[in-house]
């Protein structure tokens, strides 16, 4: 995935720390954690330059996932210099994530 950039646990504060910064806390295992994959590569391209979109694999980042209050997943946390902003719970269509992204460009 080119628009999406796979985080560890150390580069996770670096990439979240400027701008606006989606990141998806996902796991291998999750269906629907699969199927917002290919949305979140076509947001990325859509949003470039405005948005920054990261993933984070849950079972091998339990501190952060504790940390942003992630019981369920797919789970996507939207930051403002390195804080977070929003949280969305769950698939969505393409057009529905969209929208909740525009609101705050």
């Amino acid at each position: 995935m080119e628009n999406v950039t796979e985080l560890t646990g150390n580069e996770f504060q670096d990439f979240t720390k400027k701008g606006l910064v989606l990141v998806d806390f996902f796991a291998d295992w999750c269906m629907p954690c699969l199927i917002m994959a290919p949305i979140m590569e076509e947001l990325g391209k859509k949003f470039r330059g405005k948005i920054k979109f990261g993933k984070i694999d849950v079972d091998e980042n339990h501190n952060l996932s504790e940390k942003f209050h992630v019981r369920s997943i797919p789970n996507f946390v939207l930051f403002k210099d390195g804080k977070p902003i929003d949280q969305f719970i769950g698939s969505m269509p393409a057009e529905d994530f969209e929208e909740k992204l525009r609101k705050f460009l």
